[in-house]
């Protein structure tokens, strides 16, 4: 293990601005909305602070968290490590999701760290991890992978939190001895639809609206995922616009219209997606066992709680997360959306420490 510090080239943040002050725009007609994409004018907005934005200034912040680089299973993995100042501490590992970063959780560290060991990865294929070099990346690997990597820091047991990819990642993570309890946002296989819902329940109903809605307006970007990484590589690899608007619809889309991911961080994890490159590897996993996402996981008997974001895409029922699931706390939250994290950090903070200090 190395330590890591964020540098991107020079040549690499002109040839950005570069581009951008190039943009070919397409026509938008008129009514255009956000059902057909990002509106023209909103990204048109968003590259121009971009354009602006100081990446030397970021850089600098987030090298101040401590970062390390090793290499497990033939993938180079970034990660930060950040101690807590109680060397009793429980040690606690955090995995996001999809379009975004390890720096996710940024807001959360200083909370979190006083009373656990934090362990944040970049997920393979993800950021700094860098992309991966062939196929077979699959959320069971990479959660060998993140196990490895906790056996090597010596955390020999532990407790897990994860949303989006970071959930299903997590849940697999529970299947292990040394994983004491978990937390997700999200539990795929424990959604509705309109034929499995109880439509007399208002949980169900809003779930099997919420399902409903995601199948019919808003798979697109999965199904190019999942059937087409290449091809979507090549756009986001070659137009930091189109990275940009691939990230922020669906950070619009499914945040809670009161918050959203804040501008600062929304054009961070876009830069960091746009200077490693990773648009096609952090893709591929849509297609490397994007069918096994709604599927039912095996039993599981990790105390495992839940927390519920109202502007989340899908919202899992109870009922059938108890399947197979030991659902020990379950929790309705009172704002913010599937991207948690960036929302609503305070919440999502208090909602681990909560959870795990019990």
């Amino acid at each position: 293990m190395k330590p890591f510090e964020i540098s991107i080239p020079q040549s690499d943040v002109d040839d950005l601005h570069r581009r951008l002050d190039q943009t070919r725009w397409p026509d938008s007609p008129a009514g255009a909305s956000w059902a057909q994409g990002t509106p023209l004018d909103r990204l048109q907005e968003l590259a121009g602070h971009w354009r602006d934005f100081d990446w030397r200034e970021q850089e600098r912040r987030l090298n101040k968290i401590p970062q390390f680089i090793t290499e497990i299973d033939g993938a180079q993995v970034h990660f930060l490590h950040v101690k807590s100042h109680n060397n009793n501490a429980e040690p606690l590992l955090l995995t996001h999701g999809w379009p975004s970063t390890c720096f996710a959780f940024e807001e959360m560290i200083e909370p979190l760290s006083r009373d656990f060991h934090l362990v944040i990865p970049s997920v393979p294929g993800f950021g700094f991890s860098g992309h991966t070099k062939e196929l077979g990346w699959t959320i069971p690997r990479v959660a060998r992978v993140f196990a490895e990597l906790m056996r090597r820091l010596g955390y020999d047991r532990y407790v897990a939190h994860g949303y989006d990819f970071g959930a299903k990642l997590t849940r697999e993570l529970a299947m292990l001895d040394e994983v004491r309890a978990i937390h997700v946002n999200q539990i795929f296989s424990a959604m509705v639809t309109a034929d499995t819902a109880d439509m007399e329940v208002e949980a169900e109903r809003r779930s099997a609206e919420k399902q409903f809605k995601y199948d019919t307006e808003q798979f697109g970007y999965a199904f190019m995922q999942g059937t087409r990484p290449q091809s979507v590589a090549y756009a986001l690899t070659d137009s930091p616009v189109a990275q940009l608007e691939w990230i922020e619809w669906t950070f619009h889309t499914w945040s809670d219209p009161e918050i959203g991911v804040p501008l600062d961080a929304l054009l961070t994890d876009a830069s960091i997606f746009w200077f490693t490159r990773t648009a096609g590897s952090s893709a591929r996993y849509y297609q490397e066992g994007d069918e096994t996402w709604g599927e039912l996981e095996p039993d599981s008997a990790t105390p495992t709680s839940v927390a519920v974001f109202p502007h989340d895409a899908g919202v899992p029922i109870r009922r059938l997360a108890e399947r197979n699931h030991n659902i020990v706390r379950w929790t309705e939250m009172p704002r913010g959306g599937h991207f948690a994290a960036f929302e609503v950090p305070e919440l999502m903070a208090a909602e681990l420490r909560e959870t795990f200090l019990l």
